[in-house]
């Protein structure tokens, strides 16, 4: 038995920062859970199907929203399945193509406010402060993985929207039936 935080090295690598620099925020609402399958399916689906498809991994927000791996397909290698986040309120929508869209959005230090529509960064006003370790959180991604954040979160945002996004609607609708 590993004692490795998941099975994704990359998730592993931010475990690790995010140990080294206690318990601070690097990016707005961000913060790791257990790695694990997501807990209820996040009030969508009991099917085990369902279930087994999302592997949650951290909060997107202050109010509990849920960042999920979708096991799209059976790949191996992890960091390369899309990113969904459930909302705390409902909804769940694509944010990332991949695991390095995600960090890289988050060198943004944005919110993230997934809602019925789908995913959305939110831009912070311009006297709200950054995350207290946001530009280590920044060096840390570049030194690390050779990324830097995009200027806007959104657009990644939309490029795996694009990608994904008719399919992960498509696929959800198989499990998911609205109350009368």
């Amino acid at each position: 038995m590993s004692d490795a935080y998941s099975p994704v090295p990359e998730l592993n690598r931010l475990k690790e920062f995010d140990e080294r620099i206690g318990n601070h925020y690097y990016a707005t609402g961000f913060e790791l859970l257990d790695f694990d399958k997501l807990d209820a399916a996040g009030g969508y689906s009991d099917e085990q199907e369902f279930i087994d498809s999302f592997l949650c991994f951290a909060y997107a927000n202050h109010s509990g929203s849920l960042y999920a791996l979708w096991r799209i397909d059976d790949r191996e290698d992890l960091a390369t399945v899309p990113v969904v986040v459930f909302g705390d309120e409902g909804g769940i929508g694509i944010v990332a193509k991949d695991l390095r869209d995600l960090f890289r959005q988050l060198g943004c230090d944005w919110p993230q406010w997934p809602s019925w529509d789908g995913a959305q960064f939110m831009k912070p006003d311009q006297d709200d402060e950054p995350s207290p370790r946001h530009e280590e959180y920044v060096a840390w991604l570049h030194d690390t993985f050779g990324l830097t954040p995009p200027d806007n979160p959104g657009d990644l945002l939309a490029h795996a929207r694009r990608e994904y996004g008719a399919q992960l609607e498509s696929w959800v609708d198989r499990f998911y039936e609205e109350e009368d």
